[in-house]
């Protein structure tokens, strides 16, 4: 029995590539769901895993600068991204949402990048009717880290950004890239 339960962990850990921080770092001018302004909260989603950030009150250019982390197993498997208006007593509204690929990301860190200087952009993403970049996506080498830069036009909404940043966290045990 003991070896039954012991399986599942083992196989997650033998199958997971490993962990992607995706920090939360502000909306920009967000669309109005209550009277005046609204309370936006940020929830991403990958497999079935589902994390959110805090509600800021009243505030459609929010800043987060959050760290949501989620384990990575398929890196072609997009990260789905919505934001939300907080209500009390109804049920909160859509605000927009956006998905984004973390594969440009993931091939970026499997390259070579010793002594690269620091600042160096490893690769761009242009926005095109295929993802939903605001504006072009640098990957680049900060800090002896790998990060992705992107700024995302929420979808079925009026009007809202999000900018966000990609950081990968290489986790002992797992399988790894």
């Amino acid at each position: 029995m003991e070896k039954k339960s012991d399986s599942p962990r083992k196989s997650l850990m033998e199958n997971l590539l490993g962990l992607l921080r995706v920090r939360i770092k502000r909306g920009v001018n967000l669309a109005v769901r209550d009277v005046r302004s609204s309370d936006p909260y940020v929830v991403i989603k990958m497999y079935n895993q589902k994390l959110k950030t805090r509600v800021i009150k009243k505030d459609v250019n929010p800043e987060w600068n959050e760290d949501l982390t989620l384990s990575v197993i398929n890196p072609n498997h997009p990260v789905k991204l919505t934001v939300y208006d907080h209500d009390t007593f109804s049920k909160d509204d859509k605000m927009g949402d956006a998905e984004f690929d973390i594969l440009p990301f993931i091939e970026a860190l499997k390259t070579n990048l010793t002594g690269l200087p620091n600042g160096t952009v490893i690769t761009r993403v242009q926005p095109s009717s295929n993802n939903f970049l605001a504006d072009e996506s640098c990957i680049s080498y900060c800090n002896g880290k790998v990060v992705q830069d992107m700024i995302l036009r929420l979808q079925n909404v009026e009007c809202g950004e999000v900018e966000i940043q990609l950081q990968w966290i290489d986790l002992p045990g797992s399988k790894g890239l």
